[in-house]
């Protein structure tokens, strides 16, 4: 079980941080907040948790303790990365920040007609 474990904490680990260089070239290149705030919490969330849980996985597999800690970081980022993510697109829309030019569709402006 030790190789195999080593091997699949290596690999997660590998992945999530892949998956962060992925979203910071997301976020380097992509044209508008909107757009860059999707890079950084979909990708960057993902990246971020497959590494918290290869070191939950170190603990357990290794040093043969569960981490507490890491789990709560794992459900922390988890549900405010996203959240984050939404509320600042919600207050960059609410403040004007205009949609790049080449964004199809708009779906806050029927709701935020309403909401006046």
């Amino acid at each position: 079980m030790g190789m195999i474990g080593e091997w699949l904490i290596g690999i997660l680990i590998l992945l999530g941080a892949v998956v962060c260089v992925i979203s910071v070239f997301g976020l380097i290149r992509l044209p508008d907040v909107y757009l860059r705030s999707h890079a950084a919490t979909k990708s960057a969330t993902m990246g971020v948790l497959l590494i918290l849980f290869g070191g939950f996985l170190y603990y357990w597999l290794f040093e043969n303790h569960i981490s507490i800690k890491l789990l709560l970081g794992i459900v922390f980022v988890f549900i405010a990365s996203p959240v984050a993510g939404h509320l600042n697109g919600r207050a960059a829309y609410r403040s004007g920040v205009p949609l790049w030019k080449g964004s199809v569709q708009d779906d806050l402006k029927r709701d935020t007609k309403r909401m006046k």
